[in-house]
């Protein structure tokens, strides 16, 4: 009963900490902020509850509120309620997915949400699994394309085989260099073939790569379509790399971390045409669509290849001889052994909102990010990055007063690459607003507000934040720079 009560008085502490006047953030420097909590998260000596309540108060003090509608700092932001409560239940039943017999209930949920999403991308007779994040999806891409290469790469390695390369646009996740390099294939094996101006592959580039890698007796064994990419959002045409990877017998990848929730609107869907012919996608309804982190699907148009590439048949867990119907042990096909019950705080989320209300709330933020756009687009001192919108992803410089009108050489732009970080300095210290700020390619330092399904903005906070930038970005002079 005392464990039940410090668990409600907990609840009490997130409650208070998360309320609609808490500051986004109190921003302190790692050592200050070491300093401050010192003693509260030393854990040599225990506590008693009053005191470890004042602490976890605390932490959550100092802690990023990523409920506000001012973090738009990544590509995720507050969690769908629904999807929470999900995660209360799937963490207080403490157990793991790899087994019908400890999870019964929660394997079923797992298989029904993975049909329905299959059946959604295009894959009605597909396989899939949740996993951590994007960047094991990309492990599991890679590992499945290597396997259906070469089958004996499971149990002879890569020695004996010949020099494997793959393919991914400039402007993709880092993820495909790490799994690169933990997978033994090395990084100079990714191609990354140039991007175009909104940062979509350049699928002429892409050819005369294969091309030029087959002739010198490489093997290509996956091409990388991004849906989404990190900054400008921007997704390849994912049609014409299908055309290439059927022509060349190459296993077609989507990367559809982010944008893959374009897939639950019935008038979004089609910027995501071809998405359908890929062998794989990954796709992270914890970006997005709000569900709690973590929560990611890696999805096959093959049944079966997950479980023959990743199976190591142990007969302490997976024996074939148990009293009920052994495949429904979906373990043996996952890189993990525990692995949490991560689709049902998705299972949440959809049971509670369906497939039309998820289709509202991604027309929504789309409609949103529109407006963002052409708000930002005729707003003094800011200037647009890329457009059309392909995801929701606005990108801008802001142009304090002092540097517009002037000649905009290479002096003038190193200039703004220092400006951006140094108004985003600004409105996080003074708690106004976490925003993402990055170069690409040629350009300097930007903004990039992208937009999730929690919590619900509108439009009048898009202009609040359009504000704070603005404020913020007058308060530099040359001298604090």
């Amino acid at each position: 009963m005392e464990q039940e009560s410090f668990l409600h008085r907990v609840l009490k502490i997130v409650k208070d900490e998360t309320a609609p006047n808490v500051p986004l953030i109190e921003f302190r420097h790692p050592k200050e902020l070491e300093d401050i909590l010192k003693d509260d998260i030393s854990i040599s000596d225990p506590v008693s509850d009053q005191q470890l309540e004042e602490s976890v108060r605390k932490v959550l003090h100092y802690s990023v509120k990523t409920n506000k509608p001012t973090f738009k700092n990544q590509l995720y932001g507050g969690t769908d309620p629904y999807g929470l409560a999900g995660t209360w239940i799937a963490e207080a039943f403490n157990t793991s997915q790899y087994t019908y017999e400890v999870a019964p209930v929660f394997t079923l949920i797992e298989n029904k949400m993975l049909n329905h999403i299959l059946k959604l991308f295009g894959f009605p007779d597909g396989d899939g699994i949740f996993s951590p994040g994007g960047s094991i999806s990309m492990l599991y891409a890679i590992v499945a394309a290597r396997f259906k290469a070469f089958p004996e790469v499971k149990s002879k390695g890569i020695r004996n085989l010949p020099e494997m390369v793959m393919y991914s646009s400039e402007s993709c996740h880092y993820s495909i260099m790490k799994a690169a390099h933990w997978l033994g294939l090395g990084t100079e094996s990714v191609r990354l073939i140039k991007s175009n101006q909104c940062g979509q592959m350049v699928i002429e580039e892409l050819e005369t790569a294969l091309k030029n890698d087959i002739n010198s007796n490489k093997v290509p064994i996956m091409v990388n379509g991004t849906a989404g990419t990190t900054v400008l959002g921007a997704i390849d045409n994912l049609d014409k790399i299908a055309d290439i990877c059927a022509e060349y017998g190459v296993w077609m990848h989507v990367d559809a971390c982010w944008g893959g929730s374009l897939m639950l609107s019935q008038k979004f869907r089609t910027k995501l045409k071809g998405i359908e012919r890929a062998n794989s996608i990954s796709w992270n309804p914890h970006k997005m669509a709000g569900a709690p982190l973590q929560c990611s699907l890696f999805l096959l148009k093959e049944r079966g290849l997950l479980h023959e590439a990743n199976s190591a048949a142990a007969q302490y867990l997976f024996q074939q001889d148990k009293f009920y119907d052994v495949r429904y042990d979906t373990g043996d096909k996952s890189i993990q052994c525990g692995r949490k019950i991560d689709a049902f705080k998705l299972w949440m989320i959809w049971k509670a909102r369906g497939d039309i209300g998820l289709n509202q709330m991604t027309d929504y933020i789309m409609e949103l990010a529109e407006f963002c756009l052409e708000t930002v687009a005729l707003r003094p001192g800011f200037r647009l990055v890329s457009a059309p919108l392909q995801c929701p992803n606005v990108c801008f410089w802001y142009i304090p007063s002092f540097m517009r009108h002037q000649t905009e050489d290479e002096k003038w732009w190193g200039l703004m690459h220092k400006i951006t970080p140094k108004i985003k300095e600004i409105l996080m210290t003074s708690s106004r607003m976490m925003v993402a700020y990055s170069p690409h390619k040629e350009h300097k330092n930007f903004f990039r507000l992208a937009f999730t399904f929690h919590p619900k903005l509108k439009e009048k906070d898009i202009i609040e934040m359009l504000q704070a930038i603005e404020d913020c970005g007058e308060m530099i002079t040359i001298e604090n720079l």
